[in-house]
């Protein structure tokens, strides 16, 4: 029988800058796929459906980034950086090429890393995203802040963001929480008060308005696959057709009824999505 992401033991490796990674790995494939989590997610926020469907015809790669769950060092303050530890993570495990999916600051730390290492990344993905610099992103309205930026969040706060108000779609959150809560043994550590911090400091300045930044995306010069759900809060969909407007080769999909966190709702339909476009001419 094979392996499935609720069942597959975590693993560590260090890397050259001091830090050790904690992560987790499943499937085959020529190419790996590696995975960037979202705000204050660890290895264990994943839904294990949408890995499990990603890894049936490759190999795909989750991972705790600098001082996030159960890797060493302190979690930096801005997304430049954060790119520079999921490279020496990559380099560490001896790849020379990858897919990239980055998921909420994950796809922030996603464009930065293929701007800093052309050629590393063959195709980038990126989900409920924004580029740096767009009106609007500096620092999450209100309802989002009280619903995952607070010390203790409750999961029908975070249903209020990750999906839509419908029966349909918070049924379907309540689903993913099932799975994500399945695994009972070697679940990684939760992410601590100074990572949420951190990791919203890097939010807001990557959101401060600044016109001239956006030209930077345009510099990515791989295939591009940009997605998010139409009624997400936290990232409106708006920065989704913006960002695929900046990046020559990129194509963009919103997904129904849902929010910031369709990929677990649409688990199936986006890892088909995922599989079409990873598999496409170059």
């Amino acid at each position: 029988m094979a392996a499935t992401y609720s069942d597959i033991p975590s693993k560590m490796v260090s890397a050259s800058n001091g830090i050790d990674y904690a992560f987790r790995e499943v499937g085959e494939g020529a190419v790996p796929l590696v995975l960037l989590q979202h705000f204050r997610g660890n290895l264990d926020n994943w839904d294990p459906a949408l890995i499990d469907g990603l890894a049936q015809r490759r190999h795909v790669v989750t991972f705790d980034n600098t001082g996030v769950g159960g890797s060493t060092g302190r979690t930096p303050s801005t997304v430049e950086q954060m790119a520079h530890n999921a490279l020496a993570f990559i380099a560490a495990l001896g790849f020379a090429q990858v897919d990239v999916l980055g998921f909420s600051i994950g796809s922030f730390v996603a464009q930065e890393m293929v701007l800093i290492r052309p050629g590393l990344v063959r195709r980038l993905l990126l989900a409920s995203s924004a580029p740096q610099g767009g009106a609007g992103m500096h620092g999450w309205a209100d309802d989002v802040i009280e619903a995952v930026g607070v010390p203790a969040t409750t999961p029908d706060k975070v249903l209020d963001v990750f999906y839509a108000q419908s029966d349909t779609s918070r049924q379907a959150g309540k689903q993913a929480f099932g799975r994500m809560s399945a695994r009972t043994q070697d679940r990684d550590q939760a992410t601590t008060w100074e990572t949420r911090l951190a990791q919203y400091d890097a939010v807001c300045a990557w959101g401060i308005p600044d016109h001239a930044l956006l030209q930077r995306v345009s510099a990515i010069d791989v295939p591009v696959f940009v997605a998010n759900g139409d009624s997400d809060p936290m990232i409106l969909p708006h920065y989704s057709y913006l960002l695929a407007g900046l990046i020559p080769q990129a194509r963009v999909k919103i997904y129904p009824d849902s929010a910031h966190g369709f990929l677990f709702q649409h688990h199936a339909e986006f890892a088909s999505d995922v599989d079409e476009f990873l598999n496409g001419p170059d």
